[in-house]
């Protein structure tokens, strides 16, 4: 099974930053994969904000591009950690921030694309 730990959330001011991270306890070796972070609010759908591949692409929501960035040290490395480097925070980036992951191929924001997420971490901007 994938195991995917998540970490970093936090309160904050709006304004401030907050960097997540994600740790793949468990996964596969995969040469193709996407990794991505989603968020939800409670009542509301689940809703991708970024994603990587193999290959270092990454895509935004538009609502976080030009703050939110997504990275890996090594995109080659299908379990090296996931992070989310979360600036110019609004109150309504509030939510439950998700890593997630799939193997074999590209993915995209949506998520039904991805088999395998984590617990998530808060995030609460005030």
């Amino acid at each position: 099974d994938v195991q995917l730990v998540e970490s970093g959330g936090g309160s904050v001011q709006a304004g401030g930053s907050l960097k997540l991270s994600c740790v793949v306890v468990s996964g596969y070796t995969y040469a193709r994969y996407s990794m991505a972070w989603f968020r939800q609010v409670p009542g509301k759908q689940r809703e991708g904000v970024a994603t990587i591949d193999n290959d270092g692409t990454t895509a935004y929501a538009e609502c976080v591009k030009g703050r939110f960035s997504i990275s890996k040290v090594n995109p080659k490395d299908p379990n090296d950690p996931l992070f989310l480097q979360m600036n110019y925070l609004r109150p309504e980036d509030t939510a439950m921030y998700y890593c997630a992951a799939d193997y074999g191929g590209t993915r995209g924001l949506g998520p039904w694309e991805y088999d395998n997420f984590g617990q998530g971490t808060q995030v609460t901007v005030s």
